[in-house]
């Protein structure tokens, strides 16, 4: 399983001495997540052990399991409807890159004493809320206590036409590099949270925060893509470091634009608009955008489908043969990245 964040705080105390009421296991499943899985007919309203899904003709089943950890993923303090959002998005977030239509989750929790009913009642919510927006059901999962950190861990299942998934593999030299959104939002919405107040707008400051905690997945442009792309990848590690991982599995070298590597005007007010503030961000993690390679003759037809789902895309590279990532200047040199991207180990 694969995140991106910048070092993280320490872990706070899992204990008090007068830990918060809540109602037990099975209580606390009737109450707040029964009613989610109310529309998914194979989720036996959550009374069951599993779950059963039909399969859909002509189409192929796809699956991924995220994990976000408190003081790792997520910080103590922040809201809990934004929490599981995050959760439920990262796994979404991947689902689009692959160009996939998501249609159900699975959710473990494991939770410490401190999360009192109001904290699971609002986690609750915002996983409703993104249930309405984005037409999925939670169909099970798993609750347990722990004495450690909250953990909570989505499996997302989508569908995507038999034989149209969107590969890492694919790309190939002459193919044009793609990005959709703005990078390194959520890396400085972090470090604001981290190290407390800057001279900076208030509108500036809550988009950052908000680009952290409330990621975006794209898709209906990963929809789009399915007969375009070559190679496609979601941004949890970082714009090197997930462009990597494309070469790496293709066999092929990807060559960025470091003046190309798009910038919001919120980061721009932070950070500037030179290297000392896209050659960082190409580094952060937590974007959940989505890189891909597409032939130059697709260019017309991505735009299109970018303009049709209002997705910004911009082009930074290109794939060339060889090996690896490299970030180029003005003048096409190499530039050295102090940091490529997040890695758990």
């Amino acid at each position: 399983m694969r995140s991106a964040r910048p070092s993280s705080p320490g872990l706070l105390p899992m204990t008090s001495p007068d830990p918060p009421q809540r109602p037990g296991e099975f209580e606390l499943i009737a109450k707040l997540f029964a009613p989610l899985a109310r529309d998914a007919e194979g989720a036996f309203g959550l009374a069951d052990d599993v779950a059963v899904l039909g399969p859909r003709p002509g189409m192929d089943v796809v699956f991924k399991c995220d994990s976000l950890i408190e003081s790792v993923h997520f910080l103590r303090d922040d809201p809990p409807a934004t929490v599981a959002r995050k959760a439920l998005r990262r796994a979404l977030s991947d689902l689009a890159a692959k160009g996939a239509e998501p249609g159900a989750y699975l959710l473990a929790l494991a939770l410490p004493p401190w999360p009192d009913l109001e904290w699971l009642e609002a986690f609750a919510g915002g996983l409703a809320a993104d249930q309405a927006e984005f037409g999925i059901s939670l169909i099970g999962g798993e609750t347990d206590a722990t004495p450690g950190p909250v953990t909570i861990t989505v499996t997302a299942i989508g569908h995507v036409p038999q034989g149209a998934l969107i590969r890492r593999n694919g790309a190939r030299p002459g193919d044009l590099v793609f990005v959709t959104g703005t990078i390194g939002d959520a890396g400085a919405g972090l470090s604001l949270l981290k190290d407390g107040a800057r001279a900076l707008s208030d509108t500036a400051r809550n988009f950052l925060l908000a680009r952290y905690r409330v990621p975006v997945p794209r898709l209906a442009f990963g929809r789009g893509l399915r007969a375009l792309a070559a190679a496609a990848i979601d941004i949890s590690d970082g714009l090197a470091a997930d462009l990597g991982h494309i070469a790496e599995t293709s066999g092929v070298r990807i060559e960025i634009d470091a003046a190309r590597v798009p910038l919001s005007a919120a980061l721009r007010e932070l950070r500037g608009d030179g290297p000392q503030a896209r050659l960082p961000a190409a580094g952060a993690g937590d974007d959940y955008e989505i890189a891909f390679t597409a032939a130059s003759s697709n260019t017309e037809a991505i735009l299109g489908i970018a303009d049709r789902t209002l997705t910004p895309v911009a082009i930074i590279g290109s794939v060339v043969a060889g090996r690896g990532v490299a970030m180029l200047d003005a003048t096409g040199r190499e530039i050295s990245l102090a940091h490529t991207g997040y890695t758990h180990f």
